[in-house]
């Protein structure tokens, strides 16, 4: 397998890393750095540039705004994007709802909601997981009646992320509780957050911010059009939804970025007559996270090549990639110690990132579940890899 960059892919990276340096502000990018991103507005700005110079939704189609590039430049310009602690394009818009329509959805959605997707004009949220519908995702029982020239839904959404700030929900529905198997007989509907009938409940954490958030549906009337593409098929286009979002989940950078933080906090803190990164333990620990990273880059570039089984690679890359930032985050509250347990903001003399590291291992404790749990992945390599 060729894991060297062409002379073509290496200047590519370097045009990518130049230009987000000198095109996303300073102050945005250093918010990313300490964990105190602006939310929404940060994610916006950040979107809105990308849009201007053509890279916001680089996967779709070139016929959307996609750039055509191959799988290697579409890592390179995520990598890059990540290590200098620039905040993602909305996931919700970019990975899933905008590449579903791109691939399903009628002429008429296409126009409608394309262009304000890629521009983040529209904030679209996720409504798939349920009170008892979460890694069994196709137990959902959130119903569509058709009436008329609409869909009435009652149903209730949970762990909707981000929701407070949603425009529209692409949502999977039970539009056919009859069917001989619970994933016939579910359909995608778009559906507008300001519809009649919708309650959005936020769900407060440990450190009193807002993400995830509950959502009510009661006798809520969606427009028949919002259907995308056949009635009852909605479980294929969820999967195919979710494999782009696993392989968007390893973030390699990310977790890049983080083991040289923790090596850089490690070599400043004193202990005995040196730091703790003369610790022989912690070096061990940080060199065993360094190389499962580069085994996890090492298969993403599989995944780039075309080389493995995508299905399988996918979910390799969801595993792992969610394994190393919980691993990560959780040397990083490691090395903070009890200073970790301070409050956010409330202890002038306890670095922000030591009162920043406990909030930060708990919140993702997360990427473990979101997207498909740890234990839905494994399942899924078993039966692709080796037919259990």
């Amino acid at each position: 397998m060729r894991m060297k960059l062409t002379p073509d892919e290496a200047s590519f990276r370097t045009h990518m890393r130049d230009f987000f340096q000198e095109q996303i502000p300073r102050e945005v990018r250093e918010r990313a750095a300490a964990g105190e991103s602006r939310e929404p507005e940060d994610i916006v700005e950040v979107q809105r540039i990308l849009h201007a110079h053509g890279y916001a939704v680089p996967n779709w189609p070139t016929a959307w705004g996609g750039c055509d590039w191959s799988p290697v430049q579409e890592h390179i310009f995520l990598d890059e994007m990540h290590l200098a602690h620039v905040p993602e394009p909305l996931t919700f818009n970019v990975d899933m709802i905008g590449p579903v329509l791109c691939a399903f959805g009628s002429p008429e959605q296409k126009e409608r909601f394309l262009p304000g997707t890629a521009n983040l004009d529209l904030w679209w949220c996720q409504g798939f997981s349920e009170p008892d519908a979460g890694s069994d995702l196709a137990s959902l029982r959130t119903s569509a009646v058709k009436d008329g020239d609409a869909f009435v839904v009652n149903g209730q959404k949970a762990w909707t992320t981000l929701a407070q700030h949603a425009d529209w929900m692409f949502a999977l529905v039970r539009t056919d509780p009859d069917a001989p198997k619970r994933q016939q007989g579910i359909s995608f509907l778009l559906i507008d957050m300001t519809s009649p009938g919708i309650t959005v409940r936020p769900v407060r954490l440990l450190d009193g911010s807002v993400e995830v958030n509950e959502v009510f549906f009661s006798d809520v009337r969606v427009p028949a059009e919002n259907l995308v593409g056949e009635l009852n098929r909605g479980w294929t286009y969820a999967k195919f939804l979710l494999g782009n979002e696993r392989t968007r989940v390893a973030r390699v950078g990310v977790t890049k970025n983080r083991l040289s933080l923790a090596k850089r906090l490690a070599a400043g803190a004193p202990s005995g007559a040196g730091t703790l990164l003369d610790n022989p333990l912690l070096r061990a620990r940080i060199a065993e996270l360094e190389n499962e990273l580069v085994a996890l880059e090492l298969t993403l570039f599989r995944a780039t090549s075309g080389e493995a089984d995508q299905t399988a690679i996918a979910s390799i890359l969801k595993l792992r990639g969610s394994e190393l930032q919980e691993r990560t985050t959780e040397l990083i509250a490691d090395l903070a110690g009890p200073a970790g347990l301070a409050a956010s903001g409330h202890h002038d003399d306890v670095p922000a990132w030591a009162q920043r590291s406990i909030r930060s291992y708990l919140t993702h404790r997360k990427v473990g579940i979101y997207g498909g749990s740890s234990e839905v992945q494994r399942m899924i390599i078993a039966q692709t890899l080796i037919g259990r």
